[in-house]
């Protein structure tokens, strides 16, 4: 089958739910929510990679390199005055960040992944073994230390000048690298509750989780203090509480139909929608470009005396014309689909359909929200 949509501009139609509309998929309440105060918690730290094959930092124009090493030495016993980066010209070590997220109810002892990324103009960390270096959090205290062998998923081979590079060579991963040395308070429910946030603030959506939890654990059980928080009483015991939060996050509801949305990706072309975007009569004309898009109803009676019902479908014809000085009608109905697919068939870029659907958008005919990124 051949591809009807040029490079430039890569149309994705997403669909979460059935493309009837108003009707959509149970989903489980853990797939909606969050329990507030049960998150993950970001940690940072500074170290150094050693043991490098030549690939390191050039120490003459990263001098906090040269100064992170001279105070590794100090710590271990070893110094060196008048140490400075003029002098010292090591080619096997590089000064790296460490990044890592702790998830919520990290025990003491237990091990998490930490991401190693260069800092300074190493060419890459490939062999490299980063140093133990504490990790920190927001608050300025230890939460973890990490050390290990960093992998990295690329290579790079140079030779007369040339060179064959694939992938990222200046940032890699350690597995289970770090280790979790104090433990972040998480209280789960205060005062007997909980509060869940959906994920996509929708008062049908809160409402009709309300509604499935007093159904099912009884009446005033939970109730939404807006579109997105929902307030839940639970068992004073925490053996009791994680038995009643398995068993509610496995309910099923119905979430509220969702918000029409366009987003576009100005950098790669990309546009991504969903089934309810509509549109509005309006004419277009960008450029030497001009798009005609009709929308016909189509009406199917059923025959005399016979148990059918009428049925009304519609007909889409597009029409393209790059001739300059024309403004052509698009008629309601359409979906923006339509109107993106007769831009692809003349080769539109990604900013001619850019600059049409911010006008659109301006002049009301298009009803979505329009996200750029």
């Amino acid at each position: 089958m051949r591809n009807i949509w040029p490079r430039p501009i890569m149309i994705v139609l997403l669909s979460c739910f059935l493309w009837l509309p108003g009707i959509t998929q149970a989903q489980r309440i853990k797939d909606l929510v969050d329990v507030l105060g049960v998150r993950e918690n970001q940690l940072i730290g500074y170290g150094l990679v050693v043991g490098l094959d030549g690939t390191g930092d050039q120490t003459t124009q990263t001098p906090f390199t040269t100064q992170s090493i001279n105070n590794l030495l100090k710590q271990s016993g070893v110094y060196l005055p008048e140490i400075s980066s003029t002098t010292m010209r090591l080619k096997n070590v590089a000064a790296v960040m460490i990044t890592a997220s702790m998830p919520a109810y990290a025990q003491i002892g237990q091990a998490i992944d930490v991401t190693v990324s260069s800092m300074g103009n190493a060419s890459s960390l490939r062999g490299g073994t980063l140093v133990m270096t504490p990790l920190k959090g927001a608050d300025g205290q230890i939460y973890a230390v990490a050390q290990g062998n960093v992998l990295i998923g690329g290579y790079g081979t140079s030779q007369d000048g040339n060179s064959v590079k694939t992938n990222q060579l200046n940032a890699g991963l350690i597995s289970d690298g770090a280790t979790v040395e104090r433990l972040v308070p998480t209280t789960l429910a205060e005062d007997g509750v909980i509060r869940l946030e959906l994920t996509n603030a929708d008062f049908t959506t809160a409402s009709r989780v309300v509604n499935a939890i007093n159904q099912h654990f009884g009446t005033s059980t939970a109730f939404a203090q807006d579109e997105r928080v929902i307030t839940v009483r639970v068992p004073q015991s925490a053996s009791n509480q994680v038995a009643f939060l398995g068993e509610m996050e496995n309910l099923e509801v119905n979430p509220g139909q969702i918000a029409a949305k366009v987003v576009l990706n100005a950098r790669t072309g990309s546009v991504v929608m969903n089934q309810v975007v509509r549109l509005d009569p309006c004419a277009i004309s960008h450029g030497d470009l001009t798009v005609v898009v009709t929308s016909t109803p189509i009406i199917s009676q059923p025959g005399a005396f016979s148990d059918g019902r009428t049925v009304v479908r519609r007909q889409t014809q597009i029409g393209v014309n790059s001739q300059p000085g024309k403004v052509m009608e698009l008629d309601g109905g359409p979906t923006l689909s339509d109107v993106v697919e007769a831009l692809n068939s003349i080769g539109a870029t990604p900013q001619d359909l850019l600059s049409i659907l911010q006008a659109m958008k301006v002049a009301g005919a298009l009803h979505a929200d329009l996200e750029i990124i």
